[in-house]
């Protein structure tokens, strides 16, 4: 998923609806938090509340995963509000939260969960095997699911209770990929008597539940206080939203804010620099600032054009101009948390004298390629666009840049592909796939790609199936399929007072369940 779409898409009629209220739209929605009587954020003592303020970037245009792609949903909501059969933890293994075990058979295509009885949903019903499978017949009967999630579901040929706490889900095949994908959207778990609009309610098992949602600013959750498991350590918790990164590094510094979720200004990390004050996280997220290139441009479809805009742009240069140096250089789909990452940013070095070759092998003389390259005003996505149109410039080519708004860019770039090429980061976990997908917004329909993927997912042993990841990722990484630039970092500050916020962002969930507060 794009950096909020999320990177990956539902129907056009839909997506555009909801994305066109994701900027700019000055609606308040109170959002209906399901929760039982006396489920609210209050202590029931005279000890003032404990509340949490937590600045971000992008905002969810609803609260319904199920039906808008952008990240900033799960964001908020996984492991916060909706809790799935399995969770993944800060090292990228997978975990129990819902499922107290599960058993795998020897042929991989039965998943058996144990649940566990204690859990309910914040309406009091038992998260029992019955709910699991109403989740599941759910999704499968949802015509207006995002493709995203229809493809991680298809896999699934059945599910069934076997008591009132065992469910056992049958694939059609052996997938590397789905018990992971359970652990994030796909596997959220909504109360079944739910009957509201999910863009306005929730109806979750979490320690929290959605209050209200004010569009512009904040996304505020409150406390379940008949949670089943640990208690949350906050009454109240506050998403601020903003677009302008100097005015959240002030909202920090002046103490409106107890975390920023991931600094956007890298160059002003030396103004937390205090330890006495803050304390700043530095790590990677799933997150790769991808040049993403549209293939049906007939210049762009051949793979001499591709490997020139690549060899022509000094990378680590870029991420020191664009980001302060903040970012793992990457060379493909894959990230360092990724069980099949290899370092492949060196296969085509910056070398512009070969690219301005390839350039002229490719047909294309000094100055007689033109590219529009269209971005999210997003402070990453603008800094690396100026680079890379002074760096093309230099080849040879012609770029005229355009910032849209985020609405606007998930619009005509993502949804319609009016565009040649753009920049912005991919952040669902091991999303290798999307070049797999010949609809996907790049149009990379690459046959012999999509057959090793395939391969890979379906592989008969998990330590085939990396390896045979492996072997794909390098084959798109070899094809140039776009120019990856690097991988997000994850640059958290918090108030000195503030632990518990693992170094990696490895999920699309920012976890309230691990923070803490002194």
């Amino acid at each position: 998923m794009t950096y909020a779409a999320a990177k990956s898409r539902r129907s056009h009629s839909r997506s555009t609806r909801s994305l066109a209220a994701l900027i700019g739209i000055a609606l308040v929605l109170v959002l209906a938090a399901c929760t039982p009587a006396g489920g609210n954020s209050s202590t029931g003592s005279s000890e003032p509340e404990r509340t949490l303020s937590i600045g971000a970037t992008l905002e969810p245009a609803s609260m319904d995963p199920w039906h808008d792609t952008s990240a900033s949903i799960p964001q908020v909501l996984l492991y916060n509000v909706y809790e799935t059969l399995v969770k993944v933890d800060s090292t990228g293994d997978v975990k129990p939260l819902l499922a107290q075990a599960w058993e795998v058979s020897p042929d991989r295509l039965t998943y058996t969960f144990h649940l566990n009885p204690a859990a309910k949903f914040a309406s009091g019903a038992p998260v029992d095997a019955a709910a699991v499978v109403a989740n599941i017949d759910r999704l499968k009967s949802d015509t207006q699911l995002t493709a995203t999630l229809k493809a991680q579901l298809a896999v699934v040929a059945g599910a069934s209770a076997t008591d009132d706490h065992q469910v056992q889900i049958t694939l059609s095949h052996p997938s590397i990929m789905w018990l992971y994908d359970m652990s994030s959207t796909l596997g959220m778990i909504l109360d079944p008597s739910q009957t509201g609009d999910l863009s306005t309610t929730s109806a979750g098992s979490g320690p929290y539940a959605v209050q209200t949602h004010v569009q512009g600013d904040s996304v505020v959750l409150a406390r379940n206080a008949n949670y089943w498991g640990n208690q949350a350590r906050f009454d109240q918790v506050t998403f601020r939203y903003f677009t302008d990164p100097n005015a959240e590094n002030a909202a920090m510094l002046s103490g409106d804010l107890d975390i920023i979720s991931n600094l956007q200004a890298p160059d002003a990390l030396s103004q937390f620099s205090d330890a006495s004050q803050y304390t700043t996280i530095s790590g990677t997220t799933n997150g790769e600032v991808v040049l993403g290139l549209n293939h049906d441009n007939k210049a762009l479809a051949k793979l001499q054009v591709r490997q020139a805009l690549t060899m022509a742009i000094n990378r680590k240069d870029l991420v020191d101009t664009a980001w302060a140096g903040q970012g793992t250089l990457i060379g493909t789909m894959t990230v360092p948390t990724d069980p099949w990452y290899e370092d492949l940013s060196g296969l085509y070095p910056y070398d512009p004298t070969k690219a301005k070759a390839l350039l002229k092998e490719a047909g294309y003389g000094d100055g007689e390629l033109s590219l529009r390259l269209r971005v999210p005003s997003v402070p990453y996505a603008v800094k690396s666009a100026q680079f890379v149109q002074s760096a093309l410039r230099d080849l040879g080519v012609k770029v005229s840049v355009e910032e849209l708004d985020f609405a606007r860019w998930y619009q005509e770039v993502f949804t319609k592909g009016d565009y040649d090429m753009t920049i912005v980061a991919h952040v669902e976990a091991r999303d290798l796939g999307k070049f797999a997908d010949a609809t996907y917004y790049w149009h990379y329909g690459d046959a012999k790609f999509a057959s090793l993927y395939n391969a890979a997912i379906e592989a008969p042993t998990e330590d085939q199936a990396v390896s045979e990841m492996k072997t794909a990722a390098r084959y798109l990484a070899d094809q140039c399929a776009a120019v990856w630039l690097f991988a997000l970092p994850n640059l958290v500050i918090t108030k000195a007072t503030i632990s518990g916020i693992p170094q990696n962002a490895v999920t699309l969930s920012f976890d309230l369940t691990t923070i803490t507060s002194r």
